[in-house]
């Protein structure tokens, strides 16, 4: 698995809004925890909500700033856009994979 070309796919996809795409790149029972909103969404449906609530809901846009690969995790941080109150802000995103898919995610904002 090439995780930088992962990433990189995974942010197009999210910048297109496309629901079922994004969700390929999810193991069935991921994790997704993300303390700036207060909750942990599990599984295809709870990232779902999360992906329709967050980014689709306000119109959101990332952009890669930083990238930083290990084994078999990696640590993303990007710059958001969008109709939220703040219109830009710094986010991250700590990743784990298992058999080339996302198996958790810390999501928070910078």
């Amino acid at each position: 698995m090439n995780i930088e070309t992962f990433i990189k796919d995974w942010i197009a996809v999210s910048n297109n809004y496309n629901t079922e795409k994004y969700l390929e790149f999810y193991k069935e029972n991921a994790v997704l925890d993300d303390p700036s909103v207060g909750r942990k969404f599990i599984g295809h449906d709870g990232i779902k909500d999360y992906f329709v609530s967050y980014f689709i809901g306000y119109k959101t846009q990332t952009e890669l700033r930083k990238l930083d690969i290990k084994e078999n995790s990696a640590y993303l941080e990007v710059e958001f856009t969008g109709e939220f109150p703040e219109g830009e802000i710094g986010g991250s995103f700590d990743f784990i994979f298992k058999d080339d898919k996302i198996e958790f995610v810390k999501a928070d904002l910078i």
